[in-house]
């Protein structure tokens, strides 16, 4: 499968996706609400970057500047989120999505790449040469890695 950016005003699977993984974090929040109010009008502006791999999964990243409203690492790339459906996991699809959005950085100009990654996903990244970089991100309690 092929790797490609979301193609803007066909959101209609990565709604699908983002609705799945929002409900699998457990989070309270309206989904839906996130994405039409912040997350696609961000990716519409270009402060951020959407990746799909067919269905099977997306990755949101972006050069953190102060011009977003995320910007916890000046001019450094920041894998926001990954998620990869349930049928698709442990075929590589999640590595892909992250070694994609890294070339993209780093063909942006990026400082290098972190990720605030949750206690599940420590593991993965940790696979793909994140390390703890011994920061923390107390807004959104979370460790900082950073690609060794």
């Amino acid at each position: 499968m092929v790797i490609h950016t979301l193609e803007r005003g066909n959101y209609a699977v990565f709604r699908e996706m983002f609705t799945e993984y929002y409900g699998e974090l457990g989070c309270d929040d309206d989904c839906l609400h996130l994405l039409d109010e912040y997350i696609l009008p961000d990716y519409e502006a270009g402060l951020l970057h959407i990746a799909l791999h067919g269905d099977d999964g997306f990755i949101i990243y972006q050069t953190d500047d102060p011009v977003n409203d995320w910007c916890f690492k000046d001019g450094c790339g920041d894998i926001r989120e990954v998620y990869v459906r349930r049928g698709a996991r442990r075929r590589k699809v999640g590595s892909s999505l992250v070694r994609f959005a890294e070339q993209a950085l780093a063909a942006e100009g990026a400082d290098g790449v972190y990720t605030l990654p949750t206690e599940d996903s420590e593991q993965f990244f940790a696979a793909l040469d994140y390390a703890d970089s011994g920061e923390y991100c107390e807004e959104l309690d979370n460790k900082v890695f950073i690609k060794e």
